[in-house]
């Protein structure tokens, strides 16, 4: 296959030509790009400054805010900034570059959801055994094998894309370098290439989601007979994480379990696991858990309490030097 190409850059469409819509578009994504880093970053120093860091799910958390944050940082820059250009355009490195990314993201957010649900599980189905399941040590060692096997699969994945020749159009009717829309675009068949991609990116979503649905269904039959305060407090975590997982899972299957074909659909529907899902996270994950709230409130009062206390010390200290400067002028 000739990987010759023609082609320097690609011009994205974008999701509208209107430019009363691609304004109210802007806005709105702003809006939502600017919830997602105030709503990560929130997540990610609150648990790094209290001492829910040291439990293994809320450590598992940080590292999905953090893979959130790069993650929706590969896509939602280029869409704003395309909202406001009248051709939106991205080189052919620039594009590549942006499709590994966001499928190595990606791969390492679907990863640590699925890592997450192990830790649930056995925290509600092997509690005595908990401490020495998910030590320090393993937990360190599965986020290390999230990272090798999203790069395994965004290499793959690239790989595959770059392989192809590209001799024009250049029009790619979306927002960002996606698998099928590239296809769409190759000077060649591109039916072998589209079997891979869906053994890679759909068959790869398709058993993690399947996994992910019979761990939580294994934790719901598991502490039915439980009391039903420790009850409700497995299903309050239980249910953020299903919401998390449901959120970001159906729009990728729709998506890349299906014949490598290209849909104006699919960005309404790429929209939910770039943008959507990782807005939703922190809210899931914050406002659905009392011991997280708990630690936010202790972290941030403590914090507050103390910026206070050494504004008022400072603005004591200024009258002070104040009054002592009056008082050499005489």
């Amino acid at each position: 296959m000739e990987s010759t190409n023609n082609i320097t850059e690609f011009i994205l469409l974008g999701l509208s030509q209107n430019k009363k819509i691609k304004i109210l578009c802007f806005l709105l994504f702003l809006f939502c790009y600017t919830a997602i880093l105030g709503g990560n970053l929130f997540i990610m120093i609150s648990i790094t400054l209290s001492r829910l860091n040291e439990q293994p799910m809320y450590f598992f958390l940080n590292c999905l805010a953090l893979s959130d944050l790069c993650y929706t940082s590969t896509v939602t820059p280029k869409l704003l900034t395309g909202l406001l250009m009248k051709r939106n355009m991205i080189s052919y490195t620039s594009c590549m570059a942006q499709l590994f990314t966001m499928h190595f993201f990606g791969g390492i957010e679907i990863l640590i959801l699925t890592v997450m649900a192990y830790d649930r599980y056995v925290a509600i189905c092997k509690p005595l055994h908990y401490t020495s399941i998910m030590s320090r040590g393993r937990c360190h060692a599965m986020v290390a094998a999230c990272c090798a096997g999203a790069f395994i699969h965004s290499f793959l994945q690239s790989f595959l894309v770059t392989s192809l020749p590209f001799c024009g159009p250049n029009e790619m009717d979306h927002y960002f370098c996606d698998v099928y829309p590239l296809l769409s675009l190759a000077c060649t068949n591109t039916f072998r290439v589209g079997l891979l991609v869906v053994a890679n990116s759909g068959m790869m979503g398709l058993v993690t989601f399947m996994v992910l649905m019979w761990s939580y269904s294994f934790i719901l039959y598991t502490i039915w007979a439980y009391p039903a305060e420790s009850r409700g407090k497995a299903l309050s975590t239980c249910s953020s994480h299903v919401t998390v997982v449901v959120l970001f899972f159906v729009p990728v299957l729709f998506i890349y379990i299906r014949s490598a074909a290209s849909y104006p659909e699919d960005k309404v529907f790429a929209l939910f696991y770039t943008i959507i899902a990782p807005m939703f996270n922190p809210l899931s994950y914050t406002l659905r858990n009392m011991e997280m709230k708990n630690a936010l409130r202790k972290v941030w009062c403590h914090k507050v309490l103390f910026i206070g206390k050494r504004i008022i010390i400072f603005t004591a200290e200024s009258d002070h030097e104040k009054a002592k400067a009056c008082c050499s002028s005489f």
